[in-house]
């Protein structure tokens, strides 16, 4: 509810911000969300708090290490992809306004859950580009949530509280 109610939804434009979510979105892959929010705060202290410059210098000892950390989301091709992900995200001049290149333009208000896409267009286009880019764990499902999470699209359903305060999220001014 936390998350919801403070986070989910709220535009965000920073480029380390960008990054701990789109790999917390992949690190949920195939598990609850729960899992990923009981956990995230050990994996920002384990994962140099999700800082790209850090983790892009992660090698297989490192990754050795954290499967054996029973408080982060063990899985090898998960911690294997942030380590890549993260040198994709440092290499790249412009990662933040490279992802909210693909924020669609505003769209009708979901009447429920129901109505809520799993994937988009625009979130099979930032896969397809991420993964050319050589980032992992980057499907078109992960990369709508992602959108969804940091408030490039609001799917804030009809009715709810949050839609009015993350309505009219904005591109990042150059």
């Amino acid at each position: 509810v936390r998350y919801h109610d403070e986070e989910w939804g709220v535009p965000v434009h920073d480029r380390d911000a960008l990054f701990e979510r789109l790999i917390l979105e992949s690190m949920q892959a195939g598990l609850a969300w729960i899992t990923v929010l009981r956990k995230r705060d050990h994996m920002r202290s384990v994962f140099c708090e999700f800082d790209p410059g850090k983790l892009a210098e992660c090698g297989d000892e490192k990754i050795e290490e954290w499967l054996a950390d029973p408080g982060i989301i063990r899985h090898r091709g998960k911690l294997e992809a942030m380590v890549q992900n993260a040198r994709v995200c440092v290499e790249l001049d412009g990662f933040a306004d490279m992802l909210w290149a693909f924020a669609p333009p505003a769209r009708e208000i979901h009447q429920s859950m129901r109505s809520v896409p799993s994937k988009t267009a625009e979130s099979e286009a930032m896969s397809r580009a991420l993964k050319q880019l050589g980032c992992r764990f980057v499907g078109p499902t992960i990369c709508y949530a992602f959108m969804q999470s940091v408030g490039m699209v609001n799917d804030h359903v009809a009715g709810c509280w949050r839609y009015a305060p993350c309505e009219g999220a904005q591109r990042p001014v150059s």
